[in-house]
């Protein structure tokens, strides 16, 4: 916008602030008049500093409330979600009218990617089995998607603001660690109230865990980063107990299996392991795993260990398919979801619609104890699945190329680059989305602010650092070498 217009609109909302304050004086109704200055420093905040906003946004998402209509198949989470969708508004009507949006950040491979993402899930909706339903997901991705992730890079081309982004998500969590902490401790610790502890904020432990696996990277890095100042390492190795006691508590089998899968792959990026041996390593452990699949299978069948507030227990239960529900369920959901994509494998059922459609595909005999037929207990339990499921092979293999096309760049810098701190940013980023693309195995949340939030700007902190920094260090030896 010009530095005109900008006036004006302060202007027109100054004088509609003041008349509509003395209005709800006059009527006696002052508590109305409060919000005009909350709503007044908003609006400022949208014209001047978007930036802002989207620092706002992530302060208030780990304590959002979800409000869910199931008949409807409409849910939105207050006040993050509402507050994404002005920062779409307004960053549809800036482009439209300046149309000065970084075109590198366009070309880039990781956008691209996501961008044929976008296009084929609305292309989905339109085609979907419930149209209303689809369309509704398609624009929250879409909200989820502008705001952290093509805002995301221009806002961490400070770098400051990665971490002033992970600092404003960590902070508000720690009032939801404390309440669930408290709900559990009023419970003796049961295992069965560590599902629900952390409610409202999040709808259960899984995502809950989620969060809590993917933000310790960051402040296990930072813990350890000399560079920073010692007080800021402290205050990360404080943040990295906190977290990890949280993630303890969660309980969630699959947050805690993402954590060490990150492990795993900072223990392949340290020693500078060739994906080669990488990729030759799983295919052996493919290869053994359909050789003996009748055996493994029968093993896993002779565990009857079922989740239990005993840790050894617990992870021993993580491979029972004999007796707990939770991993009987999540083996009827996903083959819901392959049965689904059987008979619409190149459209899909629609975006967002699995829970509504999956009933008649389950069978008699998968069924569980917690099963439904009423779409009211989550959805197809994996990130793969679920697109695959809903939107046809072509959605999830979107979503494979964005995750390979993420980490791989993320990689390129962490090897490459000069900047200490690029490095660090990188690798965090990796590691990051290397716990939520594990997790996602066994989960799905980016239908949700919760997790959303984090992992698009994720992938826009890796994107930052490609165009705003890598490069321009590859440019400047150039320079030098011409010279």
């Amino acid at each position: 916008m010009s530095e005109k217009l900008k006036i004006k609109i302060a202007y027109i909302a100054s004088a509609v602030f003041l008349a509509l304050s003395a209005y709800f004086i006059a009527i006696e109704r002052f508590y109305f008049s409060a919000f005009f200055p909350v709503a007044l420093a908003l609006l400022w905040m949208y014209i001047y500093r978007l930036d802002w906003v989207l620092l706002l946004i992530t302060f208030t998402t780990p304590v959002a409330m979800q409000l869910s209509d199931m008949d409807m198949g409409v849910s939105i989470s207050l006040p993050s979600e509402p507050l994404m969708f002005g920062v779409l508004t307004v960053a549809v009507l800036k482009w439209m009218f300046e149309g000065n949006y970084d075109r590198r950040i366009l070309h880039h491979p990781v956008t691209l990617a996501l961008i044929a993402s976008m296009v084929w899930m609305f292309f989905t909706s339109v085609t979907s089995e419930l149209p209303l339903v689809s369309l509704k997901y398609f624009l929250s991705r879409l909200w989820f998607v502008v705001s952290f992730y093509f805002l995301g890079v221009p806002l961490f081309k400070d770098l400051n603001n990665f971490k002033r982004f992970n600092w404003f998500y960590i902070v508000p969590l720690f009032y939801v660690i404390f309440h669930a902490t408290k709900v559990l401790a009023a419970h003796g610790f049961d295992e069965d109230v560590s599902h629900w502890a952390m409610s409202p904020f999040y709808n259960d432990h899984t995502a809950y865990g989620a969060i809590l696996a993917m933000l310790l990277p960051f402040t296990l890095a930072s813990m350890f980063y000399r560079r920073y100042s010692f007080n800021y390492r402290v205050a990360a190795a404080i943040a990295s107990v906190i977290l990890l006691v949280a993630l303890y508590l969660s309980n969630s089998r699959a947050a805690w299996l993402s954590f060490v899968g990150a492990f795993g792959v900072l223990t392949i990026i340290f020693f500078r392991i060739k994906f080669r041996y990488v990729f030759l390593t799983l295919a052996v452990l493919v290869g053994i795993f359909f050789s003996f699949k009748t055996q493994i299978i029968d093993f896993m069948e002779d565990n009857d260990q079922d989740s239990s507030g005993k840790f050894k227990e617990h992870v021993q239960s993580m491979y029972n398919i004999s007796t707990d529900a939770s991993n009987l369920e999540r083996i009827n959901r996903w083959n819901s979801a392959l049965r689904m994509f059987e008979e619409r494998p190149i459209l899909g059922w629609g975006p967002g619609t699995y829970q509504f459609v999956y009933a008649p595909f389950q069978r008699s005999d998968e069924k569980t104890i917690i099963s439904t037929n009423f779409g009211d207990m989550g959805n197809s339990h994996s990130e793969y699945l679920g697109p695959l499921s809903e939107s046809g092979i072509l959605g999830l293999a979107f979503i494979l190329l964005l995750i390979l096309l993420g980490i791989n760049r993320g990689l390129r810098i962490y090897q490459q680059s000069k900047i200490p701190e690029v490095r660090l940013f990188s690798l965090v980023a990796i590691l990051g989305l290397t716990t939520y693309w594990i997790h996602g195995f066994l989960n799905i949340f980016l239908d949700t602010d919760k997790l959303s939030v984090p992992v698009w700007a994720y992938f826009a902190v890796i994107v930052a650092l490609d165009i705003y920094h890598f490069q321009r260090e590859e440019n400047t030896n150039v320079n030098k070498v011409d010279d």
